[in-house]
């Protein structure tokens, strides 16, 4: 897959933080009331923070456009909530253009760059209807969805769209492709799914 799911990676690194500081304390006996007070004060404030940390599902690994990550992170759980899919159903990786051509050659046979590429860990079969689809894979994690900023801003040019915008619409369609989707062979059904969903989230 393009991407590790951040989010576990991170869970699993903060946990073990947090053993490793308890331990620390442990094995060193410290006394003394002020160093104890210091000592619970940073786990308290260690534990608030891992209470507000939430999954991130979005990495950046391109520096030729200018991306806000958080903004676009919020939007992805907008589309997770309407749709009614955990958070985070998919890991993203925003690569650069030469990236996008090397796997739309590896995996799609196509010597050319494109904005958008879905990578489902398992085959599934289309989709029946975006609500059952939705019930049966609310808790479970999808796959990978790559995105060329490079060509979501040239695409948005044309278009008349911010690159943020056509961004959105991206993490839209990818996420679609990875519930079983495909707009290739299903007379218009994911256009029309696609298309609903963009008015309710007032995406031009």
């Amino acid at each position: 897959m393009l991407c590790p799911a951040n989010f576990y990676a991170a869970h699993r690194a903060t946990r073990a933080a947090g053993r490793t500081d308890r331990e620390r304390q442990s094995s060193t006996g410290i006394s003394g009331t002020a160093q104890s007070l210091r000592m619970a004060r940073k786990q308290r404030a260690g534990r608030a923070r891992r209470v507000r940390q939430k999954p991130l599902a979005i990495e950046n690994r391109q520096r030729a456009v200018a991306v806000e990550i958080a903004p676009l992170e919020e939007f992805f759980r907008r589309i997770c909530g309407l749709i009614g899919l955990g958070y985070p159903p998919a890991s993203v990786c925003f690569v650069t253009d030469r990236e996008m051509k090397r796997l739309n050659r590896r995996y799609r046979k196509k010597s050319k760059t494109t904005d958008v590429l879905s990578f489902p860990l398992e085959v599934r079969p289309r989709p029946v209807s975006l609500e059952r689809a939705a019930a049966t894979l609310r808790s479970k994690f999808l796959g990978d969805i790559a995105i060329s900023p490079a060509v979501a801003r040239r695409n948005g040019k044309r278009r008349d769209r911010s690159v943020a915008g056509e961004i959105r619409i991206l993490l839209l369609h990818g996420i679609l492709h990875l519930m079983g989707y495909d707009h290739e062979g299903d007379r218009g059904e994911m256009e029309r799914v696609e298309a609903k969903l963009r008015r309710r989230l007032r995406l031009a």
